[in-house]
């Protein structure tokens, strides 16, 4: 056997392990430190124990252990061996376990000392999956607290080994390789908008089948695109060219035939991502990379983590284009242009970044410890740890203070979402088939919301024949159909009896919709968001159902995949949680209070009543939301009163303040007592708020106010005119007639007054800071205009020597 490049980093990554018991390797894809690193570690005697081997692929995983167990000469559960989910090989004499990483987390909350386990190797870490950031995070803590003698090593192809090396307090080892040149291709421009990528994949393999020689990987990013590529390049092929598709759902022959070099002429593997870094295939010499890749993401639409496309980034693309010179100098052929490649990524995030939370909120809880306890390279976000919890705390599985309940336990020791693991818990094993549909991709294309549909497929595929409607994916329904009759048998027995319907609302209670009036099939769900099924759908006349799958759209999410739900079924499965709740609230779209009772889960109603007897109290409290969307109403009285205030404040009075912002901030100490009866935006209008603010004014104060600005001037008739503040002159309005006789200009004070004089019909006539002056002047115009409009009053001459009046001419004259 050839040797490989990491032989020249053996030693000084075994005398780090030696010394300090823990190391960052960093070593490209091909050097060969997979399946020689755990066999030189324990052909040095270094580890006392098993050592575990963290792959983040199941086929990566297999392939693996099955090379290290050929290059010893022995059957893969001897020395070498591996457990994936749902299949092992080890033995008692297994020293080397090649697991996968969900396995690693479930061997450490049922053994936090990981007894027998001398040495933990994460391969591939530069992937940065959650539940390898997750692992490293508990073995530091073992390390550090119990178990002294643990070796760590973590392995990585393209990763900044730094900070790695820092989290680790470990020293970095770096392995050169080996490469051959190769020659990058891209497109002369960007491929035109609406361009089917299949169709591109396709043209661009073609064109590489030609121009070169040798194997060829073509990168795509799942098993659908995989298909379609394949299907486009039927008839286009050299007869010499052997097609082989390589995904992670494959069945493992299939996967094999795919790495193992041809006997004859040329290979094409159509693969996934899976190819980039974990696994080697042989007699590769060309590289058609589609630009595009699969990671995990937070879905809202699911409620879970979904795989979601995305355009590779620069260090995905190099990787993938080291793949062609492996064993001689190879060609890269990219689906984009070279000018569109500096707009790509530099680095992909680490899955804990933007992936589901509640798997990894709940592991923590399991083991006893927050976020910030644990040494993790990139700290959860809080807010997305905070949801996760909340869901959790929904689903029994975290107490009040977010501490794991033993219905917690029971979800963690279960490899599904918190949600599903609720479900089978709950339910027993007859959940089994919707919480495996629920995991995996859809089986059926153009197919209506009902997920009723997709169960009666994954039972029985050969109802979907070509005649059918719906088209249906044999082989996702087959694995569908195997990984459910895998869980049946994990699952313990529980609650028997429940329907479909019911699975789903144990899964998803935050999704059960109850159908808005109106023609269209909107749906207002428990969790208070709102979703649509689309127009024509079946189910879009029943009453309830439970959303499984959306879009995402935050506003109204469109419906993916539902199943209806009677109202019986929703009773029997969530009694105690249906209750009558007292609602009194503003409605901004009636602009009134409205005030009911209403049979309630979570947020949907299933009975609704007018509550005619809603205390006033309650119902005033509801309006003080209206009056915060309406804003202040003050009628002139009350304005006056405020600027009074203003003043006396500024001029050192103990008064409490009426500005806007106060009065808005404060409505329940001023208001609240005086809203007796007011129920609507027409009654706020109607309401004067003069009593309410007079009663945060006390006595004294009151006195003091008047004294330093009055409320009101005298006339010499005696009456009480009310005096505005509000401008920069307090000024008082009255019938120009009553202040006949007044030889002085009126005055609050020392201060003049601005006067508006006011015709018999209440109009200005005049305005004056100076009556006096108004008399001997302006006056004869005004009463030559006056006595022609009102010939009924009073207009003298003098009106100095008149007496005041309100009063016209008696009728004698």
């Amino acid at each position: 056997m050839s040797r490989l490049p990491i032989e020249d980093a053996l030693p000084e990554l075994l005398a780090a392990l030696k010394s300090r018991g823990r190391a960052v390797l960093q070593a490209p894809p091909g050097a060969g430190k997979t399946t020689r690193v755990p066999l030189a570690m324990l052909d040095a005697g270094l580890v006392t124990g098993r050592i575990l081997m963290l792959e983040p692929r199941r086929l990566a995983a297999r392939a693996a252990a099955a090379r290290m167990a050929e290059t010893l000469g022995e059957s893969l559960g001897q020395t070498v061996g591996y457990r994936i989910r749902g299949d092992s090989k080890v033995s008692k004499a297994t020293r080397i376990e090649v697991v996968t990483e969900g396995i690693l987390t479930r061997m450490i909350q049922s053994d936090p000392e990981l007894s027998g386990v001398g040495a933990v190797l994460f391969d591939e870490f530069h992937e940065r999956s959650l539940n390898a950031d997750l692992g490293l995070a508990l073995c530091l803590e073992i390390a550090g607290a119990l178990r002294e003698d643990l070796i760590l090593l973590a392995m990585s192809a393209t990763l900044d080994a730094g900070p790695v090396a820092d989290l680790m307090d470990a020293p970095s080892v770096t392995s050169e390789g080996r490469s051959y040149p190769v020659d990058t291709r891209w497109l002369d421009q960007p491929l035109r908008k609406g361009t089917r990528f299949e169709q591109a994949m396709a043209d661009l393999i073609h064109t590489a089948l030609q121009e070169t020689e040798g194997g060829v990987l073509a990168f795509l990013p799942g098993e659908s695109e995989i298909r379609r590529t394949a299907s486009a390049l039927q008839n286009r092929l050299p007869r010499d060219v052997q097609l082989r598709p390589l995904y992670g759902a494959l069945p493992f022959a299939d996967q094999q035939a795919a790495v193992r070099p041809e006997k004859t002429g040329r290979k094409l593997v159509l693969a996934t991502s899976i190819a980039e870094t974990s696994l080697t295939i042989e007699d590769i010499r060309v590289v058609v990379d589609g630009g595009r890749a699969r990671r995990a993401r937070f879905d809202p639409g699911s409620g879970m983590s979904r795989l979601i496309t995305e355009k590779v980034t620069r260090a995905e693309a190099t990787q993938r284009a080291g793949r062609a010179g492996r064993v001689a100098p190879g060609t890269a052929y990219r689906l984009w242009s070279k000018g569109e490649e500096g707009a790509l990524h530099a680095y992909p995030p680490a899955e804990i970044e933007a992936a589901d939370l509640a798997g990894l909120a709940l592991e923590l809880a399991a083991w006893g410890a927050a976020p910030d306890q644990l040494p993790f390279l990139t700290p959860p976000p809080e807010g997305a740890y905070a949801e996760a919890q909340v869901l959790l705390t929904m689903l029994g599985a975290l107490d009040a203070e977010q501490r794991i309940t033993d219905h917690g336990r029971a979800l963690a020791g279960l490899p599904l979402h918190p949600r599903l693991a609720h479900m089978c818990a709950v339910a027993g094993p007859d959940a089994a088939d919707l919480a495996a549909l629920l995991s995996d991709r859809d089986p059926l294309t153009n197919a209506p919301t009902d997920l009723t549909l997709r169960l009666e497929a994954i039972n029985d595929p050969n109802r979907f024949d070509d005649r059918h409607p719906y088209g249906v994916n044999r082989q996702a329904a087959k694995r569908i159909n195997a990984e459910a009759k895998r869980l049946a048998r994990t699952v313990k027995s529980a609650g028997a009896g429940l329907t479909p319907a019911q699975h789903a609302a144990l899964a998803y209670p935050d999704r059960v919709g109850l159908r808005r009036k109106g023609d269209a099939p909107r749906y207002q769900l428990s969790g208070g968001k709102g979703a649509v099924l689309p127009e024509a759908d079946p189910l879009g006349q029943a009453r309830l159902i439970v959303v499984t799958d959306t879009d995402g759209n935050p506003r109204e999410a469109r419906i993916r995949q539902c199943i209806p739900l009677s109202e019986g079924e929703l009773r029997e499965l969530f009694a105690s949680q249906i209750a009558w709740h007292d609602i009194c609230e503003w409605s901004r779209r009636d602009r009134r209070v409205s005030a009911r009772q209403q049979e309630r889960f979570g947020a949907i109603a299933l009975d609704d009543r007018i509550w005619k007897e809603a205390p006033d109290d309650i119902v005033a409290r509801a309006m003080l939301d209206g009056i915060r969307e309406l804003g202040l109403n003050l009628a002139p009285a009350a304005l006056r009163l405020r600027a009074r205030v203003d003043i006396g404040r500024d001029a050192g009075l103990d008064l409490p303040p009426m500005d806007d912002e106060t009065l808005m901030e404060t409505l329940e100490d001023w208001l609240l007592p005086f809203l007796t009866g007011v129920r609507s935006a027409a009654d706020w209008k109607r309401f004067d708020a003069l009593p309410a603010l007079r009663a945060r004014i006390d006595y004294g104060q009151m006195q003091a106010l008047d004294r330093m600005v009055p409320g009101r001037f005298t006339t010499p008739l005696g009456r009480e005119i009310p005096i505005d503040y509000s401008g920069d002159h307090p000024e008082i309005e009255l019938r120009l007639q009553e202040l006949f006789g007044q030889t002085t200009h009126p005055k609050v004070g020392d201060t003049p007054l601005r006067v508006t004089l006011l015709s018999p019909a209440g109009r200005a006539v005049q305005t004056t800071m100076d009556l006096p002056g108004f008399w001997s002047g302006s006056y004869a115009d005004v009463r030559k205009d006056m006595r022609a409009r009102y010939p009924k009053h009073p207009w003298p001459e003098d009106p100095t020597q008149a007496d005041p009046t309100l009063r016209a001419k008696p009728r004698g004259r």
